[in-house]
């Protein structure tokens, strides 16, 4: 990819698979700005990075955070060409829906729904100016459930009406897909201990893929999606899952 010069926001970018985005982006060429509310892990990935990244903290349900993080981003590159909305609470499990809080229903759908939703508002006059690109990140809980995870996968199946919305009222000036991934092992990328635990082969197994996702798999189809290799794609949805929603179970 010829991609110098230009410039993606990852929100959440400090660890799990956005930490993989923003560091997938920057080794491409990318200049790579990044938000996340966990100061102390976004500091330490500029520290141990020799790419050209600038961290950002703030919180995406806020539209104060919101505007600031645009303006400084376009302060900092003078541009922006791409915009992954990636933060999100992302613990589906709240308990009985009986039990479930206004308070907990409310902050993920501030943080998972409403955020991207402001991302967006603030950062699309710039994106129309370098004909960008929006990729946000569902779940393939959009698509499936757990039992008590009704907040959670409600935000995510709003990503996914979102998205396709924001494609056809943007178009052909910015094109907007997202992606759900499956089971993504992120635990190597979350800012703590190096040793992790080895997934078992039953883990890996149960993927037509045969294996658990890994931060690096999202982050390659980001990548792709903001390249102009992929200037006919907008308004999808991209199941990154090593297979398992088609794939069926039951108990026997």
């Amino acid at each position: 990819m010829e991609s110098t010069q230009r410039v993606a926001l990852v929100t959440g970018g400090a660890k799990g698979i956005g930490r993989g985005i923003v560091l997938h982006l920057a080794a491409a060429g990318w200049k790579v700005a990044f938000c996340d509310t966990d100061q102390t892990a976004g500091e330490q990935l500029v520290n141990t990075s020799e790419r050209e990244i600038c961290f950002l903290p703030g919180d995406v349900a806020s539209e104060h955070d919101v505007a600031r993080l645009i303006a400084d981003t376009m302060s900092w590159a003078g541009r922006l060409d791409a915009v992954i909305n990636n933060a999100a609470i992302a613990d589906p499990h709240t308990g009985p829906v009986e039990e479930l809080s206004l308070e907990q229903w409310q902050r993920r759908l501030d943080v998972n729904l409403t955020g991207p939703f402001l991302v967006a508002k603030h950062a699309v006059p710039h994106l129309r100016k370098s004909q960008g690109v929006i990729v946000n990140m569902a779940s393939t809980r959009a698509l499936q459930s757990e039992p008590d995870t009704e907040a959670y996968a409600a935000t995510k199946g709003g990503i996914v009406a979102l998205t396709h919305a924001l494609a056809m009222s943007l178009a052909p000036d910015i094109r907007v897909n997202c992606i759900s991934p499956g089971w993504i092992d992120t635990r190597a990328w979350q800012g703590g201990s190096d040793k992790v635990e080895a997934l078992s082969q039953a883990d890996h197994h149960q993927h037509p893929a045969g294996r658990v996702g890994t931060p690096e798999d999202i982050a390659a189809l980001v990548a792709y999606l903001i390249s102009p290799e992929a200037s006919f794609i907008t308004g999808q949805n991209f199941v990154a899952d090593g297979g398992m929603v088609r794939k069926m179970i039951y108990e026997e």
